[in-house]
C-alpha cells in the first residue's frame, strides 16, 4: 500500500493495462452464457424503396440456424427518439445496408450461412446519394449538432468582403470518413426473470439502458448495461447502434441470451460516420494582415430519416477577431446511412477548411503564418463578446514555433529539396468546446480506510479508471492505491457518455464532490462502522448552470513533409502539436490522447478517405484493406507537448478536455506542409498520389 498521496498531473500507470495486455479484461462479444445464440444482420442490397417478400425457408433449413427475425414476426418495439434504432418494424428501406433481417443460429458460421440464404424482394425506387453545393433538396436548418444555431451573422459580411483590400474565397471538399475503432460494435443480451442484462460496446450504459427501457417498455430497474471495457469508439459508440436493439429483440423472441456482432464491412451503414462537406470559406484582411471579415459557409448530407448537421462552422465564430463574420450550416437528406459522431465532430472537417484558408491568405499577404494568427487573436469571444475563461493559442503558437524551429524555414514555396523528396512545413490552429454533462458518484470508506468510488464511467482506452482514482485520491488525502474505482454498468450512480471530450471533467466533478463530502462527513468525528460510510452526489445543478465565460481548449499543430516528385507519395517527417486544455490530471494518459488525435488528423489528411458510389448507393471503401487508417509505417516522429493553464472557471480539477483536440486542425497543417513543398494547393482531402501528380 502506497503511504503518499501522488498529486494530480503524475505520470500515474493504467490501471487495465495488465488486463488488456494479458486477454483477461472482457470485451462485449467474450461473453458467453449457456446456450448463447449468434445473430447475424442481413443487409439491404437497394439504396431505396421497400420490401415485397422474405424467403426464409432455405435459411432455416441450415443446421443450427433457430430462427429468422423479420418485420413480419420480429417483437414490436415503442418508436425510438432514435429513428435509427426502428429496426425489423416495417417494409421501408431508407438506404442500402439497413438490416432487414436478422439469422438467430446456434454458431456464427450458421448464422452467416444462414443469412447468405435468406431471400429479400424489394420495390426498389430512384435514389440519390451525391452531395453537392447546389443541391435542389438543400435546406437551412435551424441548429446543427450540438445545439448550435446553423446560422449567425455579425456586421456585413458581404459588404466587408466587398472592400476588403485582400481576400481569399476557396471551396474545400471532404468525402464522408469512418470510425473504424479496433473493436467492432457487439451486443450480448440475455432475459432472466423479466430483467433484461446486456453487455454492449458501448461509450455510454447509462444511455443504452434508457433506449432499450424506453423501446421495450421496460423500467430502469429492469435492464442493466455493461460496458466493462470497449476497444475505442470514437463517437461511433456514442449512441445505442442497431445491433443493441436486435439482440434483446433475439433474446425475448428465442428465450436464448442471444450476441450480435457488426461485421466490419456493415459498420459505415450501421454506426454513423463523418458526413461529407463542402465548405466555401471567404477572408477579407487589410494589408497589415488584420482580418476585417471572416465567412465559413458549409453544405452536408443527412440520410432520410433523421437530421444530423455536421457544426464545421462553428470554430469560426470563435477563432479570430473580426468586426464582420457569417457562419452558415446547410444540409440536405438524401439515400444515405444516417451520420454522426466522429471524434471532433464539426471542429475537424471546419479546421481543415479555416485553417488551410488562413494559410491562403498569409501566403496572399507575404505574411508569416504563425504572425498571422497572432494578429488577429481576440480579446474576448467573437461570437458572443464573453471574456475566454484562458485561451492558450498565442502561448501554444510561440511554444511549438520555438520547439519546432519554425522561423528557421524558407518561407518561399518549392524550395527545398533532397533527391527527388520536396520538403515542406505547415502550420494550423486547433480548438475545442469545455463540456460538461451531469453524472453523479458516490463514495464509501471501509473500517481499514480503504475507499471505493462508484460511477457510470466508460473507459474506451482513455485511462478512466486511471484518473479518476487520481481525482478521488486527491480529494480524499489519500494515496491512489487506498482507492478502488469501479465504472462500466448502468447500475452504477449515473454517468454521461463518453464524448464530446466531456467524460473527465463530467464524471471528475461527480467523483470530487462525493469525495470531498466524505471527507467532510468523515471530520464531524465517530469510528466508522463495519459496514462503512457511503456520500452520494451528483452534479445536474453544476452542469446545468451557463458560464459567463466562452470556455475552450487551443492548440497548435506543426507539421514537415517529405513529397515525392516521381510518386506523388506524401511522408509526414515530423508532427508537432502543443495544446493548452487546462491542469493536465494525468501526463502519461494524456500525451497518449494528444498523439492518438494527431494519428488520426495524419490519416485524414493522406490516406483516408470513403467515396459514395452513386449508381450502387453505397461507400465503397468498407474494410481496413480499402480505408487505411493509418499504421506505425505512417508515422515517425510525433511529439505532443502542452503549457499549463490555470483556470478556474472549469470544473474542481481545472481540466479541459483532451481527446479530441489533437485531431482538430492536424489535416490542414499537413496541407499546408505539402503546399509549401510543391506549391500546389489542393483542397480536397485525402492528398493522395493521385491528385499530387499532376501537380509535380
Amino acid at each position: 500500500m502506497s503511504h503518499a498521496p501522488q498529486p494530480l498531473g503524475e505520470p500515474v500507470v493504467r490501471r487495465e493495462g495488465r488486463e488488456k495486455v494479458t486477454g483477461t479484461a472482457r470485451y462485449a462479444a467474450e461473453h458467453h452464457p449457456a446456450g448463447l445464440l449468434y445473430g447475424r444482420i442481413v443487409p439491404a442490397t437497394v439504396a431505396s424503396g421497400r420490401i415485397t417478400a422474405i424467403r426464409t425457408a432455405d435459411a432455416l433449413a441450415v443446421p443450427g440456424v433457430h430462427t429468422v427475425l423479420t418485420h413480419e414476426n420480429a417483437p414490436r418495439i415503442e418508436e425510438p427518439d432514435d429513428p435509427v434504432l426502428a429496426v425489423l418494424q416495417n417494409t421501408r428501406v431508407p438506404h442500402r445496408g439497413w438490416p432487414v433481417a436478422l439469422v438467430v443460429a446456434e454458431s456464427l458460421e450458421a448464422a452467416r450461412a444462414g443469412a447468405e440464404a435468406v431471400r429479400v424482394e424489394y420495390d426498389s425506387a430512384d435514389h440519390d446519394t451525391v452531395l453537392t453545393w447546389d443541391h435542389p433538396g438543400m435546406y437551412t436548418p435551424e441548429k446543427a449538432n450540438g445545439g448550435y444555431p446553423a446560422v449567425r451573422e455579425r456586421g456585413d459580411a458581404e459588404a466587408a468582403l466587398a472592400e476588403a483590400p485582400v481576400t481569399v474565397d476557396a471551396t474545400y471538399t471532404l468525402g464522408g470518413l469512418h470510425n473504424h475503432p479496433m473493436e467492432p460494435h457487439a451486443s450480448s443480451a440475455r432475459w432472466a426473470d423479466g430483467h433484461l442484462s446486456v453487455h454492449d460496446s458501448s461509450q455510454g450504459s447509462t444511455t443504452v439502458r434508457d433506449t432499450l427501457g424506453q423501446a421495450l417498455g421496460l423500467g430502469d430497474d429492469e435492464v442493466t448495461v455493461v460496458s466493462e471495457h470497449v476497444g475505442g469508439g470514437f463517437g461511433s459508440k456514442g449512441t445505442p447502434r442497431p445491433q443493441v436493439v436486435l439482440a434483446a429483440m433475439a433474446a425475448r423472441l428465442t428465450g436464448q441470451p442471444v450476441q450480435v456482432s457488426v461485421p466490419r464491412r456493415y459498420m459505415p451503414a450501421l454506426v454513423g460516420h463523418r458526413a461529407p462537406t463542402v465548405q466555401r470559406v471567404r477572408l477579407g484582411a487589410d494589408r497589415d494582415g488584420t482580418l476585417r471579415v471572416v465567412s465559413h459557409e458549409i453544405a452536408t448530407h443527412t440520410s432520410r430519416i433523421k437530421e444530423f448537421v455536421e457544426q464545421a462552422a462553428v470554430p469560426a465564430r470563435i477563432m479570430y477577431a473580426s468586426p464582420h463574420s457569417s457562419t452558415v450550416h446547410r444540409v440536405v437528406p438524401l439515400d444515405v446511412p444516417s451520420p454522426s459522431w466522429m471524434r471532433a465532430p464539426g471542429e475537424a472537417s471546419g479546421m481543415y477548411a479555416l485553417e488551410s484558408a488562413m494559410d491562403e491568405l498569409a501566403c496572399a499577404l507575404g505574411i508569416d503564418p504563425v504572425e498571422l494568427r497572432l494578429r488577429n487573436e481576440p480579446a474576448t469571444e467573437p461570437d458572443s463578446g464573453r471574456p475566454f475563461s484562458s485561451r492558450g493559442l498565442a502561448g501554444c503558437l510561440n511554444e511549438g514555433a520555438r520547439r519546432f524551429g519554425w522561423y528557421e524555414r524558407d518561407p518561399r514555396p518549392a524550395a527545398r529539396q533532397e533527391g527527388r523528396l520536396l520538403l515542406g512545413t505547415g502550420v494550423a490552429s486547433a480548438t475545442y468546446p469545455v463540456l460538461l454533462s451531469p453524472s453523479a458518484a458516490s463514495a464509501h470508506v471501509a473500517p481499514d480506510g480503504l475507499y471505493t468510488v462508484r460511477v457510470n464511467a466508460t473507459d474506451i482506452g482513455t485511462g478512466a479508471r486511471t484518473v479518476l482514482a487520481q481525482i478521488a485520491a486527491a480529494a480524499l488525502g489519500t494515496p491512489q492505491d487506498n482507492v478502488t474505482i469501479e465504472i462500466g454498468s448502468s447500475d452504477l450512480p449515473f454517468g454521461s457518455v463518453a464524448g464530446g471530450s466531456s467524460g473527465t471533467a463530467s464524471w471528475g466533478t461527480a467523483v470530487h464532490k462525493a469525495a470531498t463530502a466524505l471527507v467532510r462527513r468523515l471530520a464531524e468525528g465517530g469510528t466508522v462502522p463495519p459496514e462503512g460510510v457511503t456520500v452520494t452526489a451528483d452534479t445536474e445543478e453544476e452542469a446545468s448552470q451557463d458560464s459567463p465565460y466562452s470556455r475552450h481548449a487551443f492548440g497548435a499543430h506543426f507539421a514537415e513533409v517529405a513529397v515525392d516528385s516521381l510518386t506523388g507519395e506524401v511522408r509526414v517527417r515530423r508532427m508537432l502539436g502543443v495544446f493548452a486544455a487546462g491542469r493536465i490530471l494525468n501526463a502519461r494518459t494524456a500525451r497518449s490522447q494528444f498523439i492518438g488525435g494527431m494519428v488520426m488528423g495524419l490519416g485524414m489528411a493522406l490516406t483516408e478517405g470513403s467515396t459514395m458510389d452513386p449508381l450502387y448507393g453505397d461507400f465503397t471503401e468498407r474494410d481496413l484493406a480499402s480505408y487505411h487508417v493509418p499504421a506505425c509505417a505512417d508515422v515517425t516522429d510525433l511529439q505532443a507537448h502542452w503549457i499549463d493553464e490555470d483556470d478556474h472557471h472549469l470544473n474542481p480539477m481545472g481540466s479541459k478536455g483532451i481527446g479530441e483536440i489533437g485531431i482538430v486542425g492536424t489535416a490542414a497543417a499537413i496541407g499546408n506542409a505539402v503546399r509549401h513543398a510543391t506549391g500546389a494547393r489542393l483542397r480536397s482531402l485525402p492528398l493522395t498520389p493521385d491528385k499530387l501528380l499532376p501537380y509535380l
